[in-house]
């Protein structure tokens, strides 16, 4: 009974089950959760039992959450305590599709942005992915760079992809105080013509946290510059595509024939 008084909470037992679970429903993990899910399970209604194993569920997650953080920092912490004070992750969206361009980013997160949930672009849903895209907008440096389809047809994607890399780093340079130490790009190649040192990471963008915010960035603002293009060609159904090879898109692109946004140096795109 204390433990309620102490910790300003109802006393629970004297609600409803509704009433618990309305209560309950907007809690943060804290320090006081694991005393409240202890409260909880004293009471001796199976619904409140499950609120309380719920929010068990809850901790767990963001242990879960925190740890991946962590292990995904050990590059670059290791990199900071070497010295080196800016380090840039770089990732690439859009390689593959049909259409629309190849858009990179370079994020600098720093020492002090701890953003949670940073992971593989394509691994996140939509909702979650924007919601990480405004917490890394906020609390870390970033640069974005791109390459048109009629770039991609004219050198080749692996060279077209460099350019927005290249591009990316450049719009990130001025909002930086010092140049950047180390470039962290995502995959088997560093970006041919640059003087910064560079470290190439397969799969970086699973590993390492400024590559993955890099990754988020490159995705939803390609992503977003797809759907604009959405409403410009509706014929392609781009907005659900998003210009990937579909078999929706492959069949629009028989039927109508290709737009100025598609890449004519793929297979399946006519002429």
């Amino acid at each position: 009974m204390s433990k309620n008084i102490n910790l300003n909470l109802p006393e629970f037992s004297q609600l409803t089950i509704k009433e618990v679970k309305a209560f309950t429903s907007e809690l943060e993990v804290d320090a006081e959760l694991p005393e409240i899910i202890e409260i909880l399970n004293q009471d001796s209604r199976k619904g409140v039992q499950k609120i309380a194993a719920r929010l068990q569920r809850k901790i767990t997650k963001k242990d879960a959450v925190i740890k991946k953080w962590e292990q995904m920092n050990k590059v670059e912490a290791e990199l900071y305590s070497q010295g080196f004070q800016v380090v840039v992750g770089l990732d690439e969206a859009g390689r593959g599709p049909l259409a629309g361009p190849v858009v990179a980013a370079a994020v600098v997160l720093g020492t002090d942005a701890k953003i949670y949930g940073l992971d593989d672009s394509k691994k996140l849903s939509r909702k979650r992915r924007e919601k990480i895209f405004s917490k890394i907008k906020a609390e870390a440096k970033f640069g974005v760079g791109q390459a048109t389809s009629s770039e991609i047809d004219k050198y080749n994607i692996r060279e077209a992809t460099f350019a927005a890399m290249k591009r990316a780093v450049k719009d990130l340079l001025p909002k930086l105080d010092q140049q950047p130490d180390i470039l962290l790009v995502d995959g088997n190649a560093v970006i041919p013509g640059l003087t910064v040192e560079q470290k190439s990471i397969i799969d970086g963008d699973a590993k390492v946290n400024a590559i993955a915010a890099a990754s988020i960035i490159a995705k939803v603002t390609r992503d977003n510059i797809i759907f604009k293009y959405a409403e410009e060609y509706p014929q392609y159904n781009f907005k659900s595509n998003k210009g990937y090879g579909t078999a929706e898109h492959i069949a629009a692109l028989e039927k109508h024939g290709s737009s100025p946004i598609h890449r004519k140096s793929f297979g399946r795109v006519p002429e």
